[in-house]
């Protein structure tokens, strides 16, 4: 079944920006590095979603892999909740990544209130989004509409664990209806916090028994490939007309370790020629 996604408006300052979204509302309400909004509004960037009552197992899972799809340059949405979703925003924080809050309450409220630093900090280093403007009356309806918005958001959906009466469940649904890819960790199968997750891979969801599986499908993210450009435009820069291999390092003030590499890349592409010396320059046409 293919589901129709509707935009809805993101209010920023002096511009208009378009969010896809579902039963959309009048606005958002963003804070933070709203250059990750394109992210969102493209569907790159992946969700963790859990329950709150996770086992040390399905925690240590939500955070590593955070880790590994901040290194990969993946953005990682959570809901902020207590659990599995503040392991995987841990995880992502710790590798300097782009955490993506998407709130039930308005910006203002903490939920749960002793996530008031985890929530802080998603907001200086990546984007906290929220469908209710301050002072709003938060409702139980709120966080069931937020796990729908995080598959709207997302390029994938990974569970890690949760219970037969779960918002992960909501999310693995919705998913379903928008052709959002589930993936999902295996859990202790005697265990009450897991009987929902193993019902969706005994449905058909993809089993993840580490990151890399899921790394392995989607591939290098959105930011890595961004880095990826910036410093592909730095490099042909700093050559310009022609430059030894010493005088880049200098340039770009990086490490021979870091700068060999790139130029190795660029030569097997042939856009660029080493000469005598080590001198490197472009083609000529």
């Amino acid at each position: 079944m293919c589901l129709l996604v509707p935009f809805c408006r993101v209010t920023l300052p002096g511009q208009l920006v378009w969010i896809r979204c579902i039963h959309p509302p009048s606005g958002l309400y963003v804070e933070g590095d709203r250059s990750l909004l394109r992210h969102i509004n493209a569907r790159t960037a992946i969700a963790v979603v859990g329950t709150r009552s996770a086992s040390d197992h399905g925690l240590a899972m939500a955070e590593q892999l955070g880790r590994a799809l901040a290194e990969a340059g993946w953005p990682v949405l959570g809901g902020l909740a207590e659990g599995v979703d503040a392991a995987a925003h841990r995880g992502c924080l710790a590798r300097n990544g782009a955490p993506i809050g998407v709130l039930g309450t308005p910006l203002d409220r903490v939920y749960p209130a002793h996530h008031r630093s985890l929530q802080e900090q998603v907001g200086r280093q990546g984007l906290l989004v929220s469908p209710s403007r301050s002072g709003c009356r938060v409702r139980p309806g709120h966080f069931a509409a937020r796990n729908r918005w995080l598959v709207a958001f997302a390029q994938a959906l990974v569970v890690v664990e949760c219970p037969q009466r779960s918002g992960a469940l909501i999310s693995a649904r919705w998913a379903g209806r928008m052709q959002c890819p589930v993936w999902v960790v295996p859990g202790d199968a005697r265990r009450w916090s897991c009987l929902g997750s193993n019902a969706l891979l005994r449905d058909g969801a993809t089993a993840l028994i580490h990151p890399e599986d899921l790394l392995a499908s989607i591939g290098e993210g959105p930011l890595r490939s961004e880095e990826s450009r910036g410093k592909h435009q730095r490099l042909m820069a700093a050559i310009g007309s022609g430059a030894t291999f010493d005088q880049l390092v200098l340039r770009l003030q990086c490490s021979p370790a870091e700068l060999a590499p790139q130029l190795l890349a660029l030569e097997c592409r042939r856009e660029l020629l080493c000469e005598s010396g080590l001198h490197w320059r472009k083609p000529r046409p």
